[in-house]
């Protein structure tokens, strides 16, 4: 009897910083990654959504509830990816980020992450500098230019130090 039992379903933990009303496109592109790989939710996998709904400080609490629950991979973006990594060390994590995560410490190196997590990185924060030199090419007469970072978002200090820095050459 026990040889003839369905297999289990996957569980897929999604781990986001947002609400799911302001990014349904990214859900739409998440659902349609994993019919591609040919999971289907509530079909043959299950997802768990944690949503932290732009407060930072909840997704330790939420990252918990995932390793909890016994997901077997965390789906996490941009902020929630250090959540996540303190949450577990066994549960692989697939990430999506800004930032460079060999500088903030998520993984390794970009070719050999080592850990639990790997991922994707869009290096947006890097673009900072770039968008600031060609600020000044087009108003080279601005002496001052206001930035506004979220203190909570891990890429913050990073992106203002950045900034400072390019700013200062």
């Amino acid at each position: 009897r026990a040889a003839r039992a369905e297999p289990a379903v996957p569980v897929i933990g999604f781990l986001n910083t947002g609400s799911p009303d302001l990014l349904p496109h990214h859900l739409s592109v998440f659902r349609q990654a994993l019919s591609e790989t040919g999971f289907v939710e509530g079909r043959n996998a299950v997802v768990e959504y944690r949503w932290a709904r732009g407060s930072y400080d909840r997704l330790p609490t939420l990252a918990a509830e995932l390793v909890h629950g016994n997901v077997g991979i965390i789906v996490a973006n941009g902020p929630a990816v250090p959540a996540a990594k303190l949450a577990t060390n066994t549960i692989p994590i697939v990430f999506v980020t800004g930032v460079d995560p060999v500088r903030t410490g998520l993984v390794a190196s970009l070719s050999h992450p080592g850990g639990n997590l790997t991922g994707v990185t869009t290096l947006d924060v890097q673009l900072g500098p770039k968008l600031l030199e060609v600020l000044h090419q087009v108003m080279p007469n601005t002496a001052r230019v206001a930035v506004l970072v979220n203190p909570a978002n891990p890429a913050g200090p990073i992106q203002a130090t950045d900034l400072r820095s390019a700013a200062s050459s």
